[in-house]
């Protein structure tokens, strides 16, 4: 997903692709699930959810979320990101609650999600593009929004050093970023951050800030035609042979590879 670190001015991204690890990130949109095969989860702040085929889920935007894939068969799901501009009459409620669970489950799930989903998946709107964008959106949360429990979404949220580590990392994972230089600038011991990463996110920091420069570098390996040294180099690594590593210590194929081999284009 190109846009997962950042805001998104009244526009709409879609993909459907095979689902992989994503780390815990947050951003301004609205973000909608839709599994297609297999199995995810999804886990927002300190919640995971286990999600199937035909479930669906809405992130609400600036919330800490994150997917894991457990499921050894292949799992693939849709994944849209909208501006909340587009949400038109829905835009208080998504900027001040969350659903307690994101989840609607296949059975429960109006038919009319799933036609909205396509649509969008299927564009071939020429004209008049951003009002039917818009239309299908306020279709999605009018049929989904009445199937929460609303609750505020500071009651959802994470302690303030774990939003502000990932907020951290959202903005600074190109740059050349350390432990000890990140706890300087939130102010708090090298050992304290060390410890969110551990207890939280259950990596050490390393291995986090790879993770964040990984999503960006297939984002742009399965979106773009840019050459991969300048991937490696906008993602935030300096060197291809430490790319290359933990790449296929991540997903065990070349990059190369994965820019052939991951892509899905159709329901």
């Amino acid at each position: 997903m190109l846009p997962i670190y950042e805001k998104i001015e009244n526009s709409l991204e879609i993909y459907h692709q095979n689902s992989c690890h994503i780390p815990p990130h947050l951003h301004k949109s609205l973000e909608c699930v839709y599994i297609t095969e297999g199995t995810l989860e999804l886990g927002i702040c300190q919640e995971l959810y286990h999600m199937e085929k035909g479930d669906f889920a809405i992130v609400f935007p600036d919330l800490i979320h994150h997917y894991q894939v457990f499921c050894p068969q292949k799992s693939t799901a849709v994944y849209l990101l909208a501006s909340p501009a587009l949400s038109g009459t829905f835009l208080p409620t998504l900027q001040q609650s969350c659903p307690a669970d994101p989840i609607i489950k296949k059975d429960y799930l109006h038919p009319d999600i799933p036609y909205a989903i396509n649509s969008l998946l299927n564009d071939s709107f020429s004209s008049n593009a951003a009002v039917l964008h818009q239309a299908f959106m306020q279709i999605i949360l009018a049929r989904s929004l009445s199937c929460f429990q609303l609750v505020e979404k500071s009651s959802a949220g994470s302690s303030d050093i774990i939003y502000r580590t990932v907020s951290y990392i959202a903005a600074h994972y190109k740059e050349p970023v350390t432990l000890t230089g990140m706890a300087h600038d939130l102010g708090c011991s090298p050992y304290a951050l060390s410890r969110v990463f551990s207890k939280t996110f259950h990596c050490n920091f390393n291995q986090y800030l790879n993770m964040v420069r990984l999503d960006y570098a297939c984002a742009l390996l399965r979106h773009t035609s840019h050459p991969i040294m300048e991937i490696l180099l906008e993602s935030g690594f300096d060197s291809q042979r430490t790319f290359n590593r933990v790449f296929r210590d991540c997903y065990r194929m070349s990059p190369r590879e994965y820019r052939v081999n991951t892509n899905v284009n159709s329901i």
